[in-house]
């Protein structure tokens, strides 16, 4: 065991020596033009949406029907009460709640006024104003066609206010974000990187020929990398806690627990890049092109899933990425629990054991 904390010494060590920078000239343009061509948009198409409607008359059916008849909105399900509302937002699939109180047509015809509540999930902030942006065009259309197009002083006043993230405040969306990206890039690309390097320079025979096993070998690289990762996760949630007033509304220790699965899921897909690749050139540029640039895009870190193509839609949900940055703004914005976040813990656990098993079976231990 001293053998092997004597290597992992020596890799941290190296790791601070090595300050080489590598430039992916081919392939990158290609994935850039695809990825930005299909992600990058500011429309928001068939988000889901819960209904309240305490007043059920035929005035209160009809804003609804309007709402959810554009491609903008789905109605995903009706609600009995007040308290149905944040469990329909912790699971994670509704993005808008609209709250209609009772005698909502007798105040619009006899009072000359009515009022109507959004909810919306303001974890996401962008989505969060796009959507009230949009309810509140759809509203002024309905009003101006119950009113024949007449000047007359009915007016729907809509009542906004946003969940989890009221001041609507960027940073509550990027650190989560910055956090995700930083530890693939970390954990991943640089354990792909550092294995394939001594395979490259022929050094992984000598080290197969030592007194550790291939696997402890392995272990020895990639736990610099993992201290790494986890004190830079500590340091992001510090600066943004403090600098920036990101709340941490859940547990810290199952928020650590979290980032060290994560940092585990991100090692074990840098040992499998670096089991496939025998340079440093491809797993550079297999680690750029199938794990970066996806992160980025296509993990709901910048840019809303909902608004991609359907395709683009199932390719994020094999990305490791996209289901940390939920578990991340579950418990820091939302509160949540370990039951809450139970299903995204669970598949970042089955594809860490998915990507070990693989890498073992093509782990050569013997090179020729």
């Amino acid at each position: 065991m001293k053998q092997f904390f004597e290597f992992v010494k020596k890799e941290c060590f190296h790791i601070f020596r090595d300050r080489r920078t590598l430039i992916i000239l081919f392939g990158m343009p290609v994935v850039l033009i695809v990825l930005f061509g299909f992600a990058i948009t500011n429309e928001i198409r068939h988000a889901r949406v819960a209904v309240l409607d305490y007043s059920q008359d035929a005035l209160s059916h009809g804003l609804v029907n309007k709402i959810t008849a554009s491609t903008y909105f789905d109605l995903a399900e009706n609600l009995r009460s007040e308290k149905d509302i944040l469990p329909a937002f912790r699971k994670g699939d509704i993005r808008m709640v609209i709250v209609i109180p009772n005698g909502f047509s007798r105040d619009f015809i006899r009072e000359r006024k009515a009022s109507i509540q959004l909810l919306t999930d303001a974890s996401d902030p962008n989505t969060a104003t796009t959507l009230i942006n949009y309810a509140n065009a759809i509203i002024g259309r309905y009003q101006q066609e119950q009113t024949n197009l007449q000047h007359l002083p009915l007016t729907i006043h809509p009542e906004v206010r946003m969940v989890y993230n009221p001041m609507l405040k960027s940073v509550f969306l990027f650190v989560p974000g910055v956090m995700t990206l930083i530890l693939m890039l970390v954990c991943a690309m640089m354990t792909s990187i550092t294995i394939t390097r001594e395979k490259e320079l022929g050094t992984m025979e000598i080290l197969l020929v030592s007194p550790l096993r291939p696997m402890l070998i392995i272990a020895g690289k990639v736990v610099p990398y993992v201290l790494l990762s986890f004190f830079i996760s500590i340091i992001i949630l510090c600066l943004g806690s403090w600098i920036f007033g990101m709340p941490v509304k859940g547990s810290i220790l199952l928020l650590l627990s979290a980032c060290g699965l994560f940092c585990l899921t991100a090692l074990s897909l840098g040992i499998l890049i670096s089991s496939l690749t025998n340079s440093q050139q491809t797993a550079m540029m297999v680690s750029m092109m199938g794990l970066l640039l996806p992160t980025i895009l296509l993990s709901g870190f910048v840019y809303p899933i909902e608004s991609m193509p359907v395709p683009l839609q199932i390719v994020s949900n094999i990305l490791p990425a996209k289901w940390f940055i939920i578990i991340l703004k579950d418990i820091m914005l939302k509160g949540s629990g370990l039951r809450q976040i139970a299903l995204p813990m669970g598949i970042l656990g089955g594809m860490t054991c998915f990507f070990l098993i693989v890498s073992l079976r093509k782990f050569k231990i013997r090179l020729s």
